[in-house]
């Protein structure tokens, strides 16, 4: 059941922009699962799923197996490079500045690339921070990020 309700959330946010939580619930209803919000939030957690893009909503995390047999590295590189505006680092801290709607897609994409010394991430709509163990590390990983959005 679990998995047949989650096939269809993908179904849904595939076919139709779907912006919230209670637009989302109202739509599995029509397809024949009455789910509670929380079960909802699970199932879009479990999914991967981030609110981004121009649109504001819900899309599938870029994987693989979704994007043409890429590996996560190189779907966040691609990201990167069309959707990254500025880098700033601060000790240990580095931000990324992208286009409105654009930073929790590229966050999750950062995450699931796995980069090498980032400990932590957070997303705002237009904003990534990147947490790294030390400034030194962080120096490191602006002059990968420079260099992965500037093939």
């Amino acid at each position: 059941m679990k998995a047949r309700r989650q096939a269809v959330i993908l179904d849904v946010i595939r076919e139709q922009q779907v912006r919230s939580q209670e637009q989302l619930r109202r739509q599995m209803r029509g397809a024949g699962f009455d789910v509670t919000q929380a079960t909802l939030s699970r199932d879009i957690r479990e999914l991967g799923l981030v609110k981004g893009g121009p649109n504001g909503a819900y899309q599938a995390p870029l994987t693989a197996e979704n994007n043409g047999g890429q590996t996560p590295t190189a779907v966040f590189q691609r990201a990167l490079g069309s959707q990254l505006r500025r880098i700033d680092r601060v000790q240990q801290l580095v931000l990324l500045r992208t286009g409105l709607g654009h930073a929790q897609s590229l966050c999750a994409l950062l995450d699931g690339a796995g980069l090498p010394d980032v400990v932590g991430t957070l997303a705002g709509e237009d904003t990534i921070l990147i947490i790294t163990p030390d400034p030194r590390r962080a120096r490191t990983l602006v002059k990968r990020l420079e260099e992965m959005s500037n093939p």
